[in-house]
């Protein structure tokens, strides 16, 4: 039997997931034992993992806040992860109707209840594909009806490359990415790393999972942002990116590095 354009036993159940581990982590519902099992010993090795995952959703949303304040009115959001509210185009739709979003995701799960979630928008659409073919989303027929490449975009990225490993050649995949976007797009990226503590542990608990954490130091991530010029304050810890609250405590120890760049030429 094929559901949305995949068979139902493609649906892996029997390791964790890391968009459903994510959902867990942030209250979510749609999640397996396998995934919750994830979740409880990720942060058993992780103390920070629950407010960082918390953080790392709050720099989302500030920056599509920001990149749709700037005039940005089309959204790339790849490995969106489960819905989880608000969600980015519900985010942008606080500054500005009628912003056009896809999301993509590889888990089919994903492309099920975002689906369900999007209704039948023409200004909205949910892709299922692999980061590890950019070219391939940049061209999908779905991604192109919603999105004009002659026109600024606002790729996310976040919490996603960390699921690349080195010989999957994530910076090649960001630039082509970048090379799809015309002057006046931006990039929003957030990335995990082991700079503010040894997480080999929790790098432990994603090898059992359908793919492997791969921690990068600040430099690492930063290159990145080869061709875009990053706007203030920089690559930070997400809770201190253009806060608009106090961080929560604890923020200090946050293995999450993000930071928006715009593509000048």
């Amino acid at each position: 039997m094929r559901q949305d354009g995949f068979r139902a036993e493609e649906i892996d159940t029997s390791r964790p997931h890391p968009a459903r581990i994510y959902d867990y982590l942030l209250g979510g519902k749609d999640n397996y034992p396998v995934d919750r099992d994830a979740g409880d010993a990720l942060a058993a090795a992780a103390p920070e993992v629950r407010i960082g995952v918390q953080a790392n959703r709050a720099f989302l949303r500030r920056a599509v806040r920001y990149v749709v304040g700037r005039g940005v009115r089309q959204i790339l959001d790849i490995g969106t992860g489960l819905p989880t509210s608000p969600n980015v185009h519900e985010t942008a739709a606080e500054l500005a109707p009628h912003v056009r979003v896809v999301y993509v995701d590889n888990d089919p799960i994903v492309h099920t209840h975002a689906g369900a979630l999007l209704g039948g928008s023409g200004e909205r659409g949910i892709v299922l594909g692999d980061l590890r073919d950019p070219r391939a989303l940049v061209d999908h027929p779905d991604v192109r009806r919603v999105i004009d490449f002659d026109e600024p975009v606002a790729v996310l990225l976040v919490a996603v490359l960390h699921f690349l490993t080195d010989a999957e050649k994530p910076g090649e995949v960001v630039a082509t990415l970048r090379d799809a976007l015309p002057a006046g797009s931006y990039l929003v990226l957030s990335h995990a790393t082991g700079d503010f503590a040894d997480r080999s542990a929790a790098q432990a608990v994603y090898g059992r999972a359908t793919a492997t954490l791969n921690l990068r130091s600040h430099a690492a991530v930063e290159r990145f942002f080869d061709g875009f010029e990053l706007v203030e304050p920089g690559l930070a810890q997400v809770p201190f990116w253009r806060p608009d609250a106090p961080p929560p405590d604890g923020s200090a120890a946050i293995g999450f590095y993000g930071g928006v760049a715009r593509k000048t030429a």
